[in-house]
């Protein structure tokens, strides 16, 4: 077997595909010869100005900042010489994830790869602080967007035996969250689901594995308080944010089949955060 990351023949679904992480992913994916379909709440030319209020300050603040970037992915991938499609898709809307595997698999032809990215950040404050609201929010979109697409995606993965699940989980999630409950639950949850689906997808060629991101300097980064900011990179063993382009090589590998015999594994990508620095 060749010692290289060769997606060819593949297609990928990527949610939360228009920044960030997500983007990343997608167009590392492609560059390993995966076809991409990215499936994002927000499009450049469809998402209004309301709708991003609706989605909360982030997404606000990234669409207000031209920080969005599914179409442009998209282009970018074909530029490789991949096909990339673009479905506006809300995770917690079961339906709209069923419409946006239904156009890929029509467009593209399969769904080999599913990474579950889709997320939100923006919920901070301690217990006494926490919206009840914006809890259940974070449950629909953190943990119950992944078992949509994965449900939407498993009986087609089933019926051709090879498949790919990747979950974006966190150190919050392995680690706790100071004034991040809700995003930490969902996140340990996730991971939960990662090794459940494991078990139930082995025997049928479908690994499902997560990665357990630390600090990463994606615009979420950006917009966050340079002081903690600057805490949490003390905090890190290698005394840096990692890039987006870190944690998009080890999804790669994830999805290739130089990991066929990795599965419900829980891959750090953190620069150490979790060990004991000083």
């Amino acid at each position: 077997m060749s010692l290289a990351i060769d997606l060819s023949g593949r297609v990928a679904l990527v949610t939360g595909g228009s920044r960030g992480l997500g983007r990343a992913d997608a167009l590392t994916l492609a560059r390993a010869g995966a076809d991409v379909a990215i499936a994002d709440i927000q499009v450049e030319s469809e998402t209004t100005e309301e709708e991003a209020a609706r989605y909360g300050p982030l997404a606000q603040a990234a669409r207000a900042q031209g920080l969005v970037y599914s179409e442009a992915t998209a282009e970018e991938i074909r530029r490789l010489g991949r096909r990339a499609l673009v479905a506006k898709c809300d995770v917690t809307d079961a339906g709209e994830v069923a419409e946006a595997v239904e156009r890929t698999l029509a467009e593209l032809g399969s769904v080999d790869v599913l990474v579950n990215n889709a997320g939100t950040l923006d919920h901070v404050g301690q217990l006494a602080d926490q919206s009840p609201e914006l809890w259940e929010r974070d449950l629909r979109v953190n943990l119950t967007g992944a078992f949509n697409c994965a449900r939407a995606v498993w009986p087609h993965m089933r019926e051709r035996g090879w498949g790919r699940i990747v979950n974006m989980a966190s150190v919050a999630g392995t680690l706790g969250g100071f004034g991040q409950a809700s995003y930490a639950t969902t996140k340990a949850g996730l991971l939960g689901l990662t090794k459940t689906l494991a078990l139930e997808g082995a025997r049928h060629g479908i690994t499902v594995n997560a990665i357990v991101p630390g600090l990463i300097g994606t615009e979420a980064f950006a917009f966050g308080n340079p002081e903690m900011n600057e805490r949490m990179v003390r905090r890190t063993a290698m005394r840096r944010a990692g890039d987006p382009q870190e944690v998009a090589n080890a999804i790669a590998f994830l999805c290739s089949d130089l990991a066929s015999y990795i599965t419900g594994v829980e891959l750090n990508v953190s620069g150490g955060i979790e060990l004991f620095t000083f």
